[in-house]
């Protein structure tokens, strides 16, 4: 059994160093991600490993226990309403908008294995002579070693691509490797994959004209969720679109964004005139 000491500052310890705000309700996690870390590492128990970590704050130690606790659920075309609305509407609009210096800018933090941002590079590469002669670039982040190792990698299982993936898509950019599919180069070559704390700030990334940060701010804080919503909204472009998960929004923690409803679905866009307070 997890002792309240360890779960303390195990606790303290994801909140600090990933953002993840968990309580002794999440006590079943704890024991049942870091069980096998500890076991891996020599550790008769999670007891023993906290304690090992309180007294050696090894980096790639701590590394290892920030991986496990992630919640890495993703899947190809997760929830498809999103990418309909980028490939329909978004993008459309951004050709127009940037026409002069034909540039356009996308950023998924949270990437995860990588399903997201592989999606946006297959519609991008679906579209095809539309963006020729354009700068099309895609930075995916996460806090995840192992996580961004697999999406560099841009292999995948037969489960995962039976996961939301259409059949023409799975044909046109994967090549089958025995039991496993990877993903093309075309499709890889706009992705750029970078490990990233978003605690840490991002300021320096530069502007985005979408950003897709999906199911990643709900295991914040209400206070960590505001620094972050609104550092988004400093990078974002005048025109850029952001996407957020299907039962998050940005009310109620800033009001930097405006929400836009099309029949294609739902994103959010950067306040022009400040709100009044």
């Amino acid at each position: 059994m997890v002792t309240q000491e360890t779960l303390n500052f195990l606790f303290s310890l994801l909140h600090k160093e990933s953002g993840l705000a968990l309580d002794d309700s999440k006590t079943y996690l704890i024991e049942t991600r870091l069980d096998p870390i500890a076991r891996q590492e020599g550790f008769p128990s999670i007891n023993d490993l906290g304690r090992h970590m309180k007294q050696h704050p090894s980096q790639p130690l701590r590394q290892k226990v920030i991986d496990a606790m992630m919640t890495n659920e993703t899947s190809f075309f997760r929830d498809v309403k999103p990418f309909e609305l980028l490939k329909g509407v978004v993008i459309p609009d951004l050709l127009k908008a940037n026409e002069k210096g034909r540039r356009i800018r996308i950023w998924t933090a949270g990437c995860s294995t990588g399903q997201e941002p592989y999606t946006i590079s297959m519609l991008l590469c679906e579209m095809g002579p539309a963006l020729r002669q354009w700068d099309i670039g895609i930075l995916a982040t996460d806090i995840a070693d192992g996580a961004l190792a697999r999406a560099k990698a841009g292999i995948y299982s037969q489960y995962e691509v039976q996961r939301g993936l259409p059949v023409t898509y799975l044909t046109r950019f994967f090549n089958q490797r025995k039991t496993e599919w990877e993903i093309k180069q075309e499709v890889k070559r706009l992705v750029e994959f970078r490990r990233l704390n978003l605690l840490s700030g991002f300021s320096h990334l530069g502007i985005f004209d979408v950003i897709f940060c999906r199911n990643v701010l709900i295991y914040f804080d209400a206070d960590t969720k505001v620094r972050i919503m609104e550092q988004f909204a400093d990078i974002l472009s005048s025109g850029g679109v952001f996407f957020l998960g299907g039962a998050e929004t940005p009310f109620g923690i800033t009001g930097k964004f405006t929400r836009i409803e099309t029949e294609k679905g739902v994103c959010y866009k950067k306040n022009t005139i400040p709100m009044q307070p």
